[in-house]
């Protein structure tokens, strides 16, 4: 079964802008296929360069103050 291809402008929508992401192909930080003219972009391969990118959030924590 293949999976899902997402063109420039659609991984645009998820990646921040079609310039962003025509200049990630270009440098091959990402995984694409070129189909004659047309340029696809696997949809793992979105999901994967998000997840690596991810910052996670910090716990907070609360203090305690004394009262005085």
């Amino acid at each position: 079964m293949l999976e899902p291809h997402l063109s420039v402008r659609e991984a645009a929508e998820f990646l921040g802008g079609e310039r962003f992401v025509r200049r990630l192909i270009a440098e091959r930080r990402i995984t694409y296929v070129k189909d004659q003219r047309r340029v696809l972009i696997p949809e793992s391969a979105v999901i994967e360069f998000l997840a690596a990118r991810t910052v996670p959030a910090l716990v907070s924590r609360t203090r305690r103050r004394r009262a005085a």
